[in-house]
């Protein structure tokens, strides 16, 4: 590969040769030159005159449109798009045309404040609420601006702010990736994704994991690093190097293009070398992204994430409605598996149509399963249309933020009142602390890293700052998954993950080795996984486990289990 000459770095960044650190969130190698997105609009000044009153009717019109002009390319862009991609940019699109953050801006505005500066503040208004909620809210802090200086270009008449499109490959550099600019992206064209913000499961990591762009964010030292300079970007140790050495990182591009013309061989069924059956399943989120999983190489769902068909309604959808939805999903693995998680809203993903209380922390409050204990019905309508949708087949049910044993029994005895398969998400670490107790209420457990490792750790998932915390690497988290992988395998059980960990394909042999059963994960990841499986035996797997157990730190646990799988048993 060819890389054009750039300037050397200035002093900030460091030196040729220079490596920075960050969060590896999709594994992969890729080096080109670096590209940074075009310069955000300047936000308006502060101290203009005031609208006159008899145009300040017309102001406000003009904002309107302007907003609606926006929501309404990016809603076009989310029904071109599928899977994870299309989630954020329709969640986005609803940030451009929500009402209570239209109105702020309106009122603004008729008390005679331009419409740009209007816009501005209440996007601050807005963006100080959220980064107090924390949690998936915080996160949206930066869809909320990409919004805004949507709206103030439109306002301008100027081209809408993102990242440009290349005519070569790129390494694309920025603070952070908003999601209408992460979902355009072309891998053919991107080869690699670092941010200096963001954290392992924010909307850049998730878009690029299914993309199958190498991607690491969270990487502090990342703002001096010019755009032109060659970069070489190793999504699995996490790194940025900065003008690498040419020979050596064209040799690691090749390499790393074998690799994957390797995994794009696979086609599964997923098992070590030595015939252990492993179930590599996908992760979706509608009918649309289950038919296009279906055409990936893997056995089935592992999780359905029902939350699209309530978040964005002021009414709960009818029972026939989530049975339509169901039914979509399920058909498109006619025969297979198919876990459907049952609604994960609250607090920091609140209902438009369920009276949430203020709580000072939301991250541990009403969500997940616990939105039932003041509208129990809510649960039973949508186990009534899941029993519905699947009565020719054999859904798998699971409940998320389960936290003990008696709410696993209820939540089974629900489950088993209309024939279906009742499981549980071990989240949260009281639930795997009790994992023997929890498994013997149920047929199945499946773990959710992400908010594991989150409750784990005491860190926010969604903070750059925290990353490393976060990281799903960190020998606390695995200690707890051994907890459950050893409980699955006393009580004869399937115990699957279906966090983003399960994308990682070290991760997922020392997974394997934990007692780990099945894998869910971004159809683009499945491969990947299930191809490095492929490569070593169930041994290799336990002697990886054995390993990073008795590591202290997130990367010397992942050098311990490349090493284990690199040794011959």
């Amino acid at each position: 590969m060819s890389i054009p000459a750039a300037s050397s770095l200035t002093d900030q960044a460091g030196t040729p040769g220079t490596v920075l650190s960050g969060a590896g969130v999709v594994p992969g190698i890729g080096y080109a030159p670096a590209l940074r997105p075009g310069e955000r609009p300047a936000l308006p000044a502060d101290g203009v005159a005031d609208v006159p009153a008899d145009l300040r009717e017309d102001e406000a019109s003009r904002f309107s449109l302007a907003a609606a002009a926006v929501a309404g390319r990016l809603r076009e862009r989310a029904s071109q798009a599928t899977g994870a991609a299309s989630e954020v940019l329709a969640a986005t699109a609803g940030l451009a045309s929500d009402k209570a953050w239209l109105k702020a801006a309106d009122k603004r505005i008729r008390s005679g404040m331009p419409a740009g500066n209007a816009a501005a503040a209440a996007t601050e208004q807005f963006a100080d609420m959220f980064t107090k909620l924390g949690g998936l809210m915080a996160e949206r802090v930066t869809d909320l601006r990409d919004v805004r200086d949507r709206v103030l270009a439109e306002l301008a008449g100027r081209p809408e702010p993102g990242v440009p499109q290349p005519d070569h490959p790129v390494v694309l550099l920025a603070d952070d990736l908003a999601p209408a600019d992460t979902a355009g992206l072309d891998p053919a064209l991107i080869l690699g994704i670092a941010t200096r913000l963001g954290g392992p499961t924010s909307h850049t990591a998730i878009i690029a994991r299914q993309l199958g762009i190498p991607c690491v964010v969270a990487v502090s030292d990342l703002g001096g690093v010019p755009a032109g300079v060659p970069v070489l970007i190793d999504g699995a140790a996490g790194t940025v190097t900065v003008e690498p050495d040419p020979e050596a990182a064209a040799q690691r591009a090749e390499e790393a293009a074998t690799a994957a013309a390797a995994v794009a061989d696979w086609h599964g069924p997923g098992r070590t070398a030595d015939g252990r059956a492993v179930a590599v399943l996908a992760n979706v989120q509608d009918g649309a992204s289950a038919h296009a999983a279906a055409e990936r190489p893997v056995e089935g769902i592992g999780l359905f994430r029902t939350e699209l068909a309530f978040l964005d309604r002021t009414d709960e959808p009818s029972v026939a409605e989530q049975t339509d939805m169901y039914r979509a999903v399920i058909d498109a693995f006619p025969g297979q598996k198919v876990v459907i998680r049952t609604l994960d809203a609250g607090s920091d993903k609140p209902l438009k149509f369920v009276d949430h209380p203020d709580e000072a922390n939301p991250a541990l409050g009403v969500r997940g399963v616990r939105i039932a204990q003041g509208d129990p019905e809510i649960l039973t309508r949508q186990l009534d249309a899941i029993a519905a949708a699947g009565a020719t087949s054999d859904p798998w049910v699971m409940a998320p933020m389960i936290a003990t044993a008696g709410e696993a029994h209820d939540f089974a005895a629900l489950c088993r009142e209309r024939g279906l398969t009742p499981g549980v998400m071990i989240e949260v670490p009281a639930a795997a602390l009790l994992a023997d107790a929890v498994l013997a209420e149920v047929d199945f457990v499946s773990i959710g890293t992400n908010d594991l490792t989150q409750y784990a750790m005491a860190a926010d998932r969604m903070s750059s700052e925290l990353a490393s915390l976060t990281d799903p690497w960190q020998p606390a988290v695995l200690r707890l998954i051994k907890l459950v992988g050893d409980a699955g395998t006393r009580a004869g059980k399937p115990v699957g993950v279906c966090g983003e960990a399960a994308a990682d394909p070290l991760l997922a042999c020392v997974l394997v080795g934990l007692g780990v059963t099945s894998l869910s994960c971004a159809p683009n990841a499945a491969a990947a996984v299930g191809a490095r499986l492929s490569g070593v035996t169930l041994a290799q797997c336990r002697a990886a486990a054995d390993a990073v157990l008795t590591t202290a730190d997130p990367r010397s646990a992942r050098a311990a289990a490349e090493a284990a799988l690199q040794s011959a048993v």
